[in-house]
């Protein structure tokens, strides 16, 4: 149903006005039509996107509000938090430094963090390796989803107010003791967990705080401007974020005041961390899949995929497989490349079309029901159909 709307939508743009655009525009044009009747049928408040081409070209697009309260239109720059599509990045800091010999991505991590007190309790610790755990197939819990964290959370925000937060060694605190899923290696199941413990290793190997790693090696090089990491509540041009689903964590339905966050979202860290635009997620995928964001050839560790667990099967489609840092899916535009993520009040997601060399990405500042998957497939249809009508 979703394609057929789509396609509609296209038909009506193929009008005489539009094929008499300059070649330049239908892309844009159409990305336009598509986003607003997305938002049209399933009511999200509003939404950024961008689409790269096969030649580099950007096209940067919006729709709908940055605030309801106020009316604020949202645009093309405005900024939403990315939630775990920062997981691609974390991975791919891991990378560039397994491809210095600074890291070995199949060395057991207690070569790093063995002397830590806590390190004895970490399920299937002694197995667990880089490799095992950016695939998430460590066999730890998430502690994301762990009531007791849940319960942390919102005790911390009564007593310590909305500026508190975890570091990342109080976060792996949830998951000691618990029993392992499966060995190390012999299973999938996502965790952001997983990406936490990687942070600590690179931290370890670095001797850095990890965001200053990645603004050197990714941020800063690539450039992506309109990046940066989510580790304060008042960050530059943000969209104001809305739940509109329960919420374990008990926050308000609108989890901005001002313009300034109602919780820190420093706590999220390398399981994702970051606050961005579409433009740069797209910016992101283009170069991460097509070999360019990082020196050498990373790709083939990069896509050296597991199948994701039934349940996950069940909810993104029965090929889908996870790399490091990386969601690689069968779509009706070919194999996809990347990442989604949610974050309390947003979601994004971006994908790279190999056989088309697209990539797209969108973020809607609202926590619901919305198939990003979707989404992105149909810009990204709007985009070949501009390429090929």
């Amino acid at each position: 149903m979703r394609l057929l709307l789509i396609a509609i939508v296209l038909v009506v743009m193929q009008t005489p006005a539009a094929r008499g655009q300059a070649p330049s525009e239908p892309v844009a044009a159409r990305g336009h039509a598509v986003l607003d009747s997305l938002r049209a049928a399933d009511g999200f408040l509003g939404a950024t996107a961008a689409v790269v081409m096969p030649d580099g070209t950007l096209r940067a697009l919006a729709t709908g509000l940055a605030d309801r309260e106020d009316s604020t239109r949202i645009t093309p720059d405005t900024r939403m938090l990315s939630g775990s599509t920062g997981k691609s990045f974390a991975a791919a800091v891991v990378l560039s430094l397994s491809q210095e010999d600074r890291l070995d991505l199949d060395a057991p991590i207690a070569r790093r963090l063995g002397d830590r007190p806590w390190f004895d309790r970490l399920p299937n610790g002694d197995d667990l390796t880089l490799r095992t755990l950016l695939r998430h197939r460590g066999g730890l819990i998430d502690h994301i989803g762990s009531e007791d964290f849940q319960r942390a959370v919102q005790k911390r925000m009564q007593t310590r107010g909305p500026g508190a937060a975890f570091d990342p060694e109080e976060l792996v605190q949830f998951v000691l003791g618990t029993e392992p899923l499966f060995p190390a290696g012999e299973g999938y199941h996502y965790s952001d967990t997983n990406y936490i413990l990687a942070g600590l290793v690179v931290e370890a190997v670095t001797g850095r705080d990890y965001y200053d790693v990645l603004r050197d090696r990714l941020l800063d090089p690539l450039p992506l401007p309109l990046t940066d990491p989510a580790n304060r509540r008042t960050l530059p041009n943000l969209a104001a974020g809305y739940i509109e689903e329960d919420d374990p964590f008990g926050l308000p339905p609108k989890v901005t005041t001002d313009g300034v966050l109602v919780y820190n979202p420093a706590t999220e860290w390398t399981g994702g961390g970051l606050v961005t635009n579409s433009q740069d997620l797209a910016r992101w995928a283009k170069g991460l899949y097509e070999g360019e964001a990082l020196p050498g050839n990373y790709r083939d560790a990069l896509l050296d995929a597991v199948p994701k667990d039934s349940t996950q099967q069940a909810r993104y489609g029965p090929d889908v497989r996870y790399g490091l840092g990386v969601t690689i899916r069968s779509t009706a535009l070919g194999t996809a490349y990347g990442h989604r993520g949610w974050t309390p009040g947003y979601l994004s997601i971006f994908e790279y079309y190999a056989e088309h060399e697209i990539a797209v990405a969108l973020q809607v500042n609202a926590l619901g029901p919305y198939d990003m998957a979707d989404y992105a497939v149909c810009l990204g249809r709007a985009a070949v159909t501009a390429l090929d009508p």
